[in-house]
């Protein structure tokens, strides 16, 4: 079997689960009453936008706010990167963990394929689920491009920071299910570690400390401003390193596994 087997093999598996299919489905319903939700706000308020000179528009009130709620309330509060921190660990725990738990993981060590193939290919097919996902909640907006004025470089900075967000949840995920014994596990302990990442600069500031490591260390503190609209190095790195570094952990275990047999 080679690595692009394994990558139809894992995508095929996703899309013919029910799971797969449901956290889509309602994922998309509720992001498309938000997109109405906002939509509506911004049509009633666009008088007294049009009173500002340099006034937020479609771009700052409607699409971006779609794909993150940390700037914006409202009555539906979560967008796409909210979601994404429920979602991705849904659709990763059965990736190694069900394979071990069903008893099928010494068959597919026993493949030929290495961990890496392994864990590279059922990697990539789990970003090609997120992608059509992140494609399809971008087209809402995008639908009304012809009929608004749209900022294209804030939104393309927003969509590239939700694509590096959704790329290390899935690592991360991925590594969880690695390591753990049953799918549950692997959910629970990538829910858990991704809220730590979102949450870790928001303790030390409660208990009064202010230390520019956990700031750095905090997931916000590099995608909030890639939401504005800013990219810089040092945000895209910080996402691909700790990516890069799920990952690795993922083929280091899944080797222990085929050395122990």
């Amino acid at each position: 079997m080679s690595a692009l087997a394994m990558v139809r093999l894992e995508s095929r598996r996703l899309f013919v689960r029910p799971l797969a299919w449901v956290l889509g489905a309602l994922t998309l319903g509720e992001l498309a009453w938000r997109f109405v939700l906002l939509l509506g706000n911004f049509l009633a308020a666009q008088v007294k936008l049009a009173a500002l000179p340099a006034g937020p528009g479609y771009t700052d009130l409607v699409a971006v706010p779609l794909l993150s709620s940390l700037f914006t309330g409202g009555l539906v509060p979560f967008g796409l990167a909210e979601l994404a921190l429920l979602v991705v660990p849904l659709l990763t725990m059965s990736s190694i963990a069900g394979e071990r738990s069903n008893g099928t993981l010494p068959l597919l060590l026993a493949s030929g394929l290495s961990p890496t193939r392994i864990v590279l290919g059922k990697y990539l097919a789990v970003l090609g689920w997120l992608a059509l996902w992140l494609a399809l909640a971008l087209a809402m907006p995008l639908s009304l491009a012809h009929g608004t004025t749209l900022d294209w470089g804030k939104l393309a900075a927003a969509a590239l920071g939700l694509a590096l967000l959704l790329a290390l949840l899935a690592a991360i995920g991925l590594a969880c299910s690695t390591f753990a014994s049953h799918p549950a596990i692997a959910a629970t302990a990538s829910l858990v570690i991704t809220l730590t990442l979102c949450c870790v600069n928001l303790g030390a500031q409660a208990a009064g400390v202010d230390n520019g490591a956990i700031h750095w260390l905090a997931l916000g503190t590099h995608l909030e401003p890639l939401l504005r609209g800013l990219v810089a190095t040092d945000d895209v790195l910080w996402f691909v390193l700790l990516a890069a570094l799920a990952l690795a952990l993922a083929i280091r275990r899944l080797g222990s596994d085929r050395e122990r047999g």
